[in-house]
């Protein structure tokens, strides 16, 4: 993706999960909005694009951050803002992972990984896909979750559209730091 539809992409993530009133929309409970609203919004606000740019956008996008469906699209996930993403509850891979930084380390091993402004906290059913949200933030930690071991104590989890597994927290004792620059 050129730079213009990165930045565009990132825009649409920060509509989509976090502030659609900064182009004066409203998602639905479940997080969409129609296209041509969307369209018709971002033009009004300085940063129009057409209905084929948008689709390219959302099929190019690394991280298949969007879905579209019956004229509406909506963020697969990461979302600040309360919506309800319709996921039944799935069972996971024995492991899963988590990618951080190494200076939140001893803050996530004292208290476990929690959904901060998210929905839900965010794991990856592999290690390098970890290891490239780790290094988003900087230096890369790789924690491996005991998902199996949660999941017999009763946590659920939710796989979305793009493959990102979603829970409500971590504690602690189901955390591995398995790798990690220093």
């Amino acid at each position: 993706m050129g730079k213009n539809t990165i930045r565009i992409s990132k825009f649409l993530s920060l509509v989509l999960r976090h502030k659609p009133e900064t182009i004066g929309i409203e998602l639905d409970s479940n997080g969409w909005v129609s296209i041509p609203v969307l369209l018709a919004a971002l033009a009004a606000n300085g940063r129009a694009i057409s209905r084929e740019e948008l689709e390219k956008i959302v099929q190019e996008n690394d991280k298949q951050r969007f879905a579209i469906q019956d004229g509406r699209i909506r963020a697969n996930q990461g979302h600040s803002i309360s919506v309800s993403l319709d996921l039944e509850p799935t069972i996971p891979p024995a492991s899963l992972y988590h990618g951080t930084a190494t200076r939140f380390l001893a803050s996530i091993l004292g208290s476990g990984l929690k959904k901060m402004n998210r929905q839900h906290v965010h794991l990856s059913a592999d290690k390098v896909t970890a290891r490239k949200v780790g290094i988003r933030h900087g230096k890369p930690a790789i924690l491996k979750i005991d998902a199996s071991q949660m999941t017999q104590d009763g946590f659920q989890f939710f796989l979305s559209n793009n493959g990102v597994w979603l829970t409500d927290s971590v504690a602690p004792r189901y955390i591995e730091v398995i790798e990690h620059d220093v």
